[in-house]
Order: C-alpha cells, then structure tokens, then sequence
C-alpha cells in the first residue's frame, strides 16, 4: 500500500537522528519561556466537574485535587516543536544543506494536517476548560465529536478517492479489498484512536512514554517500507514529545491537555493508515485501547446495571490508583505494557 504514495525521496539514517535530537533540543529550550507564559496568563488545568455519566469524580479528586492549577496547552509546545523542525528542514533544504526536506506532499501533509486540525480542536475544549465554558468545561459532547468526524471524513476521502487506498492489509495473510468500506473504517480508526490517547492522558507522564514509544514503533515500520521521510516525521514526533515528557514525568511540570492528546493520537492513526499497519496499531497502541475499553466497558455496566461498576473508576489507570499503588508505579507499569505490546506489534508488523 506504501506505494501509492505519490513522492518517496531518500533521507539517511543520519538526517533522521539529526531531526530527532533538533526537536528534542527545541522543545527543551522552548520549555521556560513557555511554561511561564502558560502561568502569567492563568492558563491551568481545572478539575473535572463530574464524570461521563454525570456523577462525583470522588476517586479523581480524591488523587488529583493538588494538581488544580497546574499549567496545560502543553500539547501547543509539542506540535510547535514538530511544525518548527519540519520548516527548519525546508530552510536547510533550500539552503543546499541537505538534499530533502521533510515538507513532502507524499509524506508529511497529512500527518501534518491532521496534527494542526484536532491540535486547534483540543485547544479550543482545553480554553473552553479553563475558563468554566460548557456543562462539563469543555467543549460539549457533540460539538466535539462532529469535529471529530468532519475532520476524518476529508481525510478518509482523500485517502479513497485520491490516493486511491481501498484495501486493509491483514498480517500473515494479504490485502483485503474492501472498497468504499474503507471510508467508515478509516473515520472509525482516527476517531477511536484520538479518543483513546485522550482518555490515556490522565497521569503524570502516562501518554507522553506511550506515544514515544508509539512513534518510535512505526517510524521503525516506514523506515522498513522505504518510506524515509515519514519514518523522519515520525523520529521528530518522538523527539518533540520526549522533550514534553521530560517535564512532564511525575511531578509535571505542565500537561499537554487535549491541544495534544487528540493531535498526537489521531496522527498516529492516519501514518498507521498510510503505512497500511493499521491491524498493528491496537497491538502498538494496546493501552490506548485498554484504556478505552474500559471507559466503554463501565459506562455500559453503570447504564445496564443500575449504576454498578466493573472498575472502582474509568480510564483503568484510575482504577489502578484507586488500588493505592501510586500515580508513579501506575505509569511505569503501563508503560511497560505499552512497551513490550508495541515490540510483539512491530515484530508482526516486520514479518507478517
């Protein structure tokens, strides 16, 4: 499927790196200056007001009550850091400096696109947030997920119609053609995996080791395919979200909100479209899924079961906190499950 990409230039494994640590280096020193800003002007988390399903968040307070206040967009800084890097490697390119950029209408856009567009829509339901706008500060329900899904349909038409993607490849097995079927499926897959990484996003450092370790595993699988320039977007996704992670580990400093979370997690989702893995990316994102999983699964208990829960609370990273094993033990174990999952993926993803 990679080769319906229109452009495939070479980037080396150097350049990659290069990328890599550029948006590492610029993430950490964009880090002050930003984080100040945030605090100048207010800009801090707020405490959720009820649940889902319109009830006391008892075990989220109980845990999170002293991060009232705590500095949040931060997800601005990661994607900032990206878009920073990918011009800087057009200007280089320009220059004479390097031979490619990562600019590429093949590779980049639409990763880049969808980064920017749920990037503003989690900024917009992160300001709402802070300043106490709608029932549950925050954009509505609907308003939200019809964003959702007007921005993945244009991208699920683009993905049918121009680039001409109508199959899902199944590991050890083969394409499966499946037609205009790939419109739903493709909107189904952004829309479950940006809410998943929003709902994993509720302890210190949790989503940000995930996602590195995310990106890592499918810029792996681009470089594999020959898709060096994805695989390059990919190393500076991990770079940027590692200089966010280095401040965000347990006691963070700040949080990426939902500018980031719904930003990285439906990006993931479409490289994992373009790169024809999306049968791995449950395997690589197994805790977003997890995660998600259990919110659909105590939501449906508490409605089917006159308000009886499967889990003590949803997202299950709660549940284990409602356990007291600590937000900082939570997140290591996580990641590692997030690790090893994503390791079984990529060996699927190689040789399958």
């Amino acid at each position: 499927m990679p080769d319906l990409l229109p452009f495939r230039p070479e980037v080396s494994l150097a350049a990659i790196l290069f990328y890599a640590a550029f948006a590492f280096a610029i993430g950490l020193m964009l880090t002050p200056p930003f984080v100040s800003f945030l605090r100048k002007n207010k800009i801090g988390k707020q405490l959720r007001v009820e649940t889902m399903d319109g009830r006391e968040p008892t075990v989220f307070r109980k845990y999170h009550q002293h991060k009232f206040g705590t500095p949040t967009m931060g997800g601005i800084l990661i994607w900032g850091s990206i878009l920073f890097t990918v011009l800087i490697s057009r200007l280089l390119s320009l220059g004479g400096a390097v031979e490619n950029s990562l600019l590429q209408r093949g590779q980049v856009y639409l990763p880049l696109f969808t980064m920017l567009a749920l990037g503003l829509l989690g900024g917009l339901d992160d300001y709402f947030n802070i300043t106490g706008v709608g029932k549950k500060r925050g954009l509505d329900v609907l308003p939200k997920i019809g964003a959702l899904l007007l921005i993945s349909t244009l991208g699920a038409l683009w993905f049918y119609g121009k680039l001409g993607y109508d199959s899902i490849y199944v590991p050890f097995y083969g394409d499966v053609i499946i037609g205009a079927w790939y419109i739903p499926v493709f909107i189904f897959i952004l829309v479950a995996t940006a809410n998943a990484t929003n709902f994993t996003d509720g302890l210190d450092g949790l989503l940000g080791g995930l996602l590195v370790i995310a990106f890592g595993a499918f810029g792996v699988l681009a470089y594999i395919e020959g898709l060096m320039v994805l695989a390059a977007f990919c190393a500076v996704c991990v770079g940027a979200i590692a200089a966010f992670l280095w401040h965000n580990v347990p006691p963070a400093l700040f949080f990426m909100g939902d500018t980031g979370s719904l930003a990285l997690g439906g990006t993931l989702a479409v490289i994992a479209m373009m790169i024809d893995q999306v049968l791995v990316l449950p395997l690589i994102g197994f805790v977003f899924v997890l995660e998600m999983l259990s919110v659909i699964i105590q939501l449906t208990s508490k409605k089917l079961r006159g308000g009886k829960k499967v889990f003590r609370a949803a997202p299950i990273h709660h549940h284990f906190e409602a356990l007291e094993w600590g937000e900082s033990k939570v997140t290591m174990r996580l990641w590692i499950v997030g690790a090893f999952s994503a390791v079984v993926g990529l060996i699927i993803g190689v040789f399958g």
